[in-house]
């Protein structure tokens, strides 16, 4: 594994958040350029997913927005999320197989976050960056407004230098032992026919 993989995920997702802006459409096919199976094209599509939803969040503020758009929005966001987290446990499998001979040290501890829930915040994250970034340049914003998102953008550069060394640290812990792993599985129950009860009693 890459030494730092902070430092080899963020160019993949910022490819993907400029390869999305190219067409800025959240209509646009997905043209992952890495190869399945690899981890690169798991992160690419992360990133993309995250692109969608933010524009569909985007859109669906609009207050003039027709309800059974909004509806339809809606329904849409709901079914990116179902597969944000799919993708997301997908990745910590990645994790969990790349650190199975790992034996916990005495007294190793399990962390708050998994590693991959870690990655999601940093996609977001370059999300925030490019967009911020974005409002700096408007020239058809105030000097003030630009001024206040400046502002901002340092303090998400901070954060983004910060998350990237806690990821990094929390991947040092697991390959020496000193944390380990455990997955659990996102029980969306929303989703599940077997489990909303607005759902399963239409059966």
């Amino acid at each position: 594994m890459n030494p730092s993989f902070s430092l080899h995920s963020y160019p993949v997702f910022e490819q993907a958040t400029c390869d999305y802006h190219l067409a800025d459409s959240v209509d646009a096919p997905i043209r992952n350029p890495y190869v399945p199976g690899a981890i690169e094209h798991d992160l690419y599509h992360k990133n993309w997913i995250d692109a969608v939803q933010w524009h569909l969040e985007d859109i669906i503020r609009n207050p003039n927005i027709d309800p059974a758009e909004a509806l339809a929005i809606k329904r849409r966001i709901d079914r990116s999320n179902q597969e944000r987290t799919d993708l997301v446990e997908r990745i910590d499998s990645y994790f969990l197989e790349t650190y199975k001979d790992v034996a916990p040290c005495p007294g190793a501890v399990i962390n708050t976050e998994s590693p991959a829930w870690a990655l999601d915040r940093l996609s977001i994250l370059v999300l925030k960056i490019y967009h911020m970034q974005q409002e700096t340049f408007r020239v058809d914003a105030a000097p003030a407004h630009r001024d206040a998102c400046r502002s901002k953008l340092a303090v998400l550069l901070e954060q983004k230098d910060d998350l990237s060394a806690a990821l990094d640290s929390l991947l040092d812990d697991i390959a020496a032992g000193r944390k380990y792993m455990k997955v659990y599985r996102q029980m969306k129950m929303y989703n599940d026919p077997d489990l909303n009860p607005i759902l399963y009693t239409q059966k």
